[in-house]
C-alpha cells in the first residue's frame, strides 16, 4: 500500500485501521475511525452549521478566562482507555461537531488525546444509527462525562450523564421551548429557541 493515501477508494472499508494509518490519509473526504473502521462524513448543511455556531457561541462565551477550550470540527479527537498509548495502537478518532476539553495535559498540535469533558453531535441526514450507536458507546466506554445529540429536525437535544458506574443516564429530552443547562456547567444557560431558530 503506498505510504500516503490521496484517493478514499485506495482504502479497503471492511479493514481496521489506526492512527497512524490516519495520519497518511490526504484526501478531500472527511471520516472518522471508530475502532478502528472507516465511517465517512457528510458535509453538514447550513441549519446544522448554524446550530453549531448558536452552541459554540453560548459556550465560548461562558468559557472565556476559565480552564476549559471548546473546539468545532474539523478537530482530531484520539479515543483509548489507555494513557500512554502511540498513534499505532490508537483505532479511535472522532470528529464532534463540539468538544469542551478542561484537562490542557490531553490537548497537542494535532488535537485531543482522551476523553473530552463534553461533546455534542448535531445529527445530519448522512448520520447513520448505526454510527450513532457506535459513539454512544464508544463515548461511554471512554469516560465522556457528558453527551449531547441534537436532533435539528424535532429541534430536540438528548443528554447523557456518566453515572459513577461509567454508564449513561439520559435525562427528559430537550425542546426549543427550553434552557439548557450542561451538568457540569450548571451556571451556563443557553436558549434552544435562538439555538434552533431557523432564519
Amino acid at each position: 500500500m503506498p505510504t500516503v493515501i490521496t484517493d478514499i477508494n485506495q482504502l479497503d472499508f471492511s479493514k481496521q485501521y489506526t492512527y497512524a494509518d490516519y495520519l497518511k490519509w490526504q484526501f478531500e473526504e472527511r471520516i472518522e475511525l471508530l475502532k478502528g473502521f472507516i465511517a465517512k462524513m457528510a458535509a453538514p448543511n447550513r441549519y446544522h452549521q448554524k446550530i453549531s455556531g448558536e452552541l459554540f457561541r453560548s459556550i465560548i462565551n461562558h468559557l472565556h478566562k476559565s480552564p476549559c477550550s471548546v473546539y468545532a470540527a474539523p478537530f482530531d479527537v484520539r479515543l483509548t482507555r489507555k494513557n500512554k498509548i502511540t498513534n499505532k495502537e490508537v483505532t479511535t478518532v472522532v470528529q464532534p461537531d463540539l468538544c469542551v476539553i478542561c484537562d490542557k495535559g490531553k490537548l497537542d498540535k494535532r488535537g485531543c488525546v482522551g476523553a473530552p469533558d463534553w461533546i455534542i453531535e448535531i445529527l445530519s441526514p448522512g448520520n447513520t444509527k448505526k454510527e450513532m450507536k457506535d459513539k454512544f458507546q464508544i463515548y461511554q466506554e471512554n469516560g465522556v462525562k457528558e453527551y449531547w445529540l441534537v436532533q435539528p429536525d424535532d429541534k430536540t437535544v438528548f443528554v447523557y450523564i456518566l453515572n459513577e458506574e461509567g454508564k449513561y443516564i439520559g435525562l427528559p429530552p430537550l425542546t426549543d421551548d427550553d434552557m439548557a443547562t450542561p451538568y457540569i456547567f450548571p451556571e451556563l444557560q443557553i436558549n434552544l429557541k435562538d439555538v434552533f431558530e431557523e432564519d
